[in-house]
């Protein structure tokens, strides 16, 4: 059974940081590419950061760009997203999901893994104030 349990979201001014987890289980980690989406109220799901199995290469969202790291530790099954100066637009359900199927690289994950073919997490807020 796959399980995916993120943590590390919260209640912070704009500016502030944070550093999302997480926990998987289930998969072969290693292998799979691996994605943050982030749902706000009242809008579809974006993938907001995706990387590869052995972390080689990533994507971002323009929208994160320069603010954003993914990282992901394989020995301890834990995929991170790290985001930094913080805007009220960021705020958001966060979810680590990680594909059912093959898709060709971290772009393709986070453009097309948020409609289909995904398992994901419960999700973890972020609500960022101004």
């Amino acid at each position: 059974q796959v399980q995916l349990v993120e943590s590390g979201g919260g209640s912070v001014q704009a500016g502030g940081s944070l550093r999302l987890s997480c926990t998987v289980s289930g998969l072969s980690f290693d292998d799979s590419i691996m994605g943050w989406f982030r749902q706000a109220t009242g809008k579809e799901r974006e993938g907001v950061a995706c990387i590869t199995g052995p972390g080689m290469a990533t994507y971002y969202i323009e929208s994160v760009k320069g603010r954003a790291t993914v990282s992901r530790d394989n020995g301890k099954r834990t995929l991170y997203l790290q985001i930094d100066n913080l805007t009220p637009e960021d705020t958001a359900m966060y979810f680590c999901a990680a594909p059912q199927y093959t898709f060709l690289g971290p772009r393709d994950y986070c453009s097309h893994g948020g409609s289909d073919g995904s398992y994901w997490g419960r999700g973890t807020q972020v609500t960022v104030s101004s």
